[in-house]
């Protein structure tokens, strides 16, 4: 069944299309060689109104994607930043999923991408919970994937594109073909990387780790987010390589990320994580994130953008 209402506007390029009209060429250079980059995020219903997550912050990574993959948005990062703003508001959605895109369009085929126009959407809709209704509370069972994350100087790591995401689907699928929420990729060196789609921490002795950007992982704004909160809790946070047998014996591991949030991982290839519940970090941790995002805080980092 489609999450989509299909009687919402999409921005495109400047303006709004009802949304069964946002449509491309079949000849658009994206679709034959993966040429786009985008972004995820989402808005909450607030007390004080409708709050973007870090809104500022995903346009910014937006643009460095696009600048590794030599892709000018022929609009300024404010710009963008006001089409969002404009897009939920048009849209009059108290909460949503926010999906801006940038990618080659329609002119000419072939590897060389440059004759190409640079085209822009940006969608919004109301997603749940990525990983499941109870995924936040109970915890998700998760493997780790045969499929590595790309290696070093083969994809660029840090550019959020849609071309990496076939990788991603390779590990999503694999997990849920095998009877699993979700799967771990490690990188080529055999060491831990990330989810198909989410940053993963994980918690040992009262320290929390996390892989470096070094292991193949996307620069998550939800992950530098709870990093942030981490710290400000006086928890240790630890950058470092991570080995894979690390995950079976943690007292707690969970990933994050705009779609999935904070979300527990309750066994890792049948192996029970700590308790095979939520751990009190991770609690913790989710109390003052969901708090946070549903402005019963001081927004004191200003992550929030009402509408």
């Amino acid at each position: 069944m489609s999450p989509f209402k299909e009687d919402g506007l999409v921005w495109m390029n400047g303006q709004f299309v009802p949304w069964k009209e946002a449509k491309i060429h079949i000849a658009s250079h994206v679709i034959h060689y993966g040429s786009s980059i985008f972004e995820g995020f989402r808005a909450y219903d607030t007390p004080k109104g409708t709050a973007i997550f870090r809104l500022h912050a995903h346009i910014r990574r937006l643009y460095n994607s696009c600048k590794i993959y030599r892709m000018e948005i022929p609009l300024t990062e404010e710009q963008f930043i006001q089409a969002v703003i404009e897009t939920v508001r048009v849209n009059n959605m108290k909460a949503c999923y926010i999906r801006p895109i940038v990618y080659r369009g329609y002119s000419a085929l072939g590897v060389d991408p440059f004759p190409n126009p640079v085209d822009c959407a940006i969608l919004v809709w109301n997603w749940g919970k990525y990983l499941g209704e109870e995924a936040l509370e109970k915890g998700v069972d998760v493997c780790v994937s045969s499929w590595w994350r790309m290696a070093p100087n083969t994809f660029p790591a840090l550019a959020k594109s849609g071309a990496n995401y076939m990788n991603s689907q390779l590990i999503k699928m694999e997990a849920l073909v095998d009877g699993y929420s979700e799967g771990i990729a490690l990188n080529i060196r055999g060491h831990i990387s990330e989810g198909s789609g989410e940053n993963i921490f994980l918690v040992m002795n009262g320290k929390v780790y996390t892989p470096p950007l070094s292991s193949s992982v996307l620069p998550g704004i939800t992950r530098d987010s709870v990093i942030t909160l981490l710290k400000e809790m006086n928890i240790p946070v630890i950058e470092e390589t991570i080995p894979r047998e690390m995950l079976y014996i943690a007292d707690e591991v969970f990933f994050t990320g705009s779609a999935a949030e904070i979300t527990p991982i309750r066994s890792i290839d049948r192996i029970i994580i700590g308790a095979g519940k939520p751990g009190p970090v991770v609690k913790r941790l989710q109390k003052e994130f969901f708090a946070y995002i549903n402005g019963e805080r001081e927004d004191k980092y200003g992550w929030l953008t009402y509408i």
